[in-house]
């Protein structure tokens, strides 16, 4: 009876502790999360050179002054693990480690991330942590993890919500709160079960670089932002503060138009979606530098009321007007050109009725006055007492912001 009441205080005293633990990590991610990854542009070209390099660019291009806080490695930074099971870095790519990486970039006033898989391998064959999870998680938190993405390939027959859980609860375990990004492909409707294990995941297979396109792999396919973005139309009820759909991470800066690249930066901003920057930071275009750091359009995706913007009406040759609500009252505006020509559109405030049944807001614009503010031309646009008229370049979005007169 004695052993009995010890191995129940103990079981209890873990449970306590895992539970202790729970009510710190929500704190996390109650906006989306900001950052960038490796893949995007690298894959599995990564190294410490690399990953330092990127920091320093964060902090010099003004990507951590307008948000960007994560430097995320993606897949293969991975080497074999050590006699007792825990996983070490490739040590020609990370020669100094990754304790020594985590504490640079600390030092820059940014956080580190790192990859790992469900599975018993990566997506890019390197050591998964199926088995591991509990060790991975102590390692991660030894040496300064702010984020972990957790991937879903050579996961055979688990259970994706169970798999995710034990990672859950192993980071618990380990006590160093990170940021939990499930990167499940959308394959078993994680929107159902995330959010209580997770602060994001995705929606859909990975996104690629260009406007509308599916780049097939044969069992799976790569999307573009269109094709993406009209996945995340009926996921909106899920998401909300510490924890968010994840349509992937920016292509900004990957070869798309300028004018692309900001529509693309616009609609996640209306997603409330997770901005990570997935381009090169060290040689990225002023164009490109100016759009990533727009706090205006930062400010929509990050506003603290967590909501997910919502296709509004779809007009003719294309063109999509979503709005999203903000704090205080306010709300955002987006018009969106799927088309190849420019499209001018016109909105008569008066005439629409623009409301959201889901949290029960109105923008009652029969009563309610706004200041309307052109967010990329940083520049007063009039009030909703006269129709606006703009002029959207195809593959091209305008955003607007209404604040109450």
């Amino acid at each position: 009876m004695l052993v009995k009441s010890k191995t129940l205080a103990i079981l209890a005293l873990a449970c306590c502790a895992v539970t202790a633990h729970a009510q710190k990590f929500p704190q996390l991610a109650k906006t989306p999360p900001m950052g960038w990854n490796s893949w995007n542009r690298f894959q599995c070209n990564v190294s410490e050179t690399l990953i330092r390099e990127t920091a320093d660019a964060m902090v010099s291009s003004g990507m951590r002054d307008a948000g960007y806080q994560y430097v995320n490695i993606d897949d293969c930074w991975h080497g074999s693990r050590d006699s007792l099971g825990f996983i070490q870095p490739d040590a020609a790519r990370f020669p100094s480690g990754i304790k020594a990486l985590a504490d640079y970039v600390h030092s820059k006033g940014l956080k580190l991330g790192i990859y790992s898989d469900a599975g018993w391998k990566t997506c890019g064959g390197r050591p998964g942590s199926r088995g591991y999870e509990f060790q991975d998680a102590q390692q991660y938190a030894r040496w300064g993890v702010d984020y972990l993405k957790y991937d879903w390939c050579n996961a055979d027959s688990l259970k994706a919500s169970g798999a995710y859980l034990t990672m859950r609860d192993a980071l618990y375990r380990a006590g160093r709160p990170m940021v939990f990004s499930i990167c499940e492909w959308g394959d078993n409707q994680p929107s159902t079960w995330a959010p209580a294990t997770g602060h994001l995941w995705r929606t859909t297979g990975d996104i690629t670089n260009c406007w509308d396109c599916e780049l097939s792999h044969g069992s799976w396919s790569q999307w573009g932002v269109l094709r993406i973005l009209d996945k995340q139309k009926p996921l909106r009820k899920f998401a909300g503060p510490g924890h968010w759909n994840d349509p992937d991470m920016l292509e900004v800066g990957n070869g798309m138009t300028v004018t692309e690249d900001r529509a693309h930066l616009t609609m996640w901003a209306m997603l409330a979606a997770p901005l990570i920057a997935g381009n090169d930071l060290r040689a990225m275009s002023e164009e490109t530098r100016a759009s990533l750091t727009n706090r205006d359009v930062i400010a929509i995706d990050q506003d603290s009321l967590g909501v997910q913007g919502f296709p509004y009406k779809a007009m003719l040759d294309g063109v999509e007007i979503w709005f999203k609500p903000l704090a205080a009252g306010e709300w955002a505006m987006a018009i969106l050109n799927r088309g190849g020509a420019a499209q001018t559109v016109a909105f008569d405030w008066s005439k629409e009725n623009v409301g959201d049944d889901m949290n029960g807001r109105n923008a009652d614009f029969g009563k309610t006055r706004y200041q309307v503010r052109d967010l990329w031309r940083k520049r007063e646009a009039g009030t909703t007492a006269q129709p606006l008229s703009v002029v959207v370049p195809a593959h091209g979005a305008e955003l607007f912001r209404l604040r109450r007169m």
